[in-house]
């Protein structure tokens, strides 16, 4: 499935809709770091890969503008952790 993500940086947050239902990672920008915050997928929407594919979208876009990221969001860390090639955004 290809998604339009976007984001949208007045409600801080990542987000893509479908089928009228919003997909979202929401976030908290300071200079250089990015706080991953929550992530959420309406019901409808469970079991096709639209987290994950948030979540890939929001490490990439974190590589390419050179940020930091600090995982608050426990699906963020789950991914993460099955995805150690994006380990080294994470904020120390």
């Amino acid at each position: 499935m290809e998604l339009e993500i976007i984001n949208n940086p007045e409600n801080q947050r990542f987000e893509t809709t479908i089928d009228g239902k919003t997909a979202f990672v929401h976030y908290k920008l300071r200079p250089h770091v990015i706080t991953v915050l929550h992530t959420e997928v309406p019901k409808e929407l469970e079991g096709r890969g639209i987290a994950a594919a948030l979540s890939k979208f929001v490490l990439e876009y974190i590589a390419d503008q050179k940020l930091k990221l600090v995982p608050l969001c426990p699906y963020m860390q789950n991914y993460l952790q099955k995805h150690p090639e994006y380990e080294y955004l994470v904020k120390e």
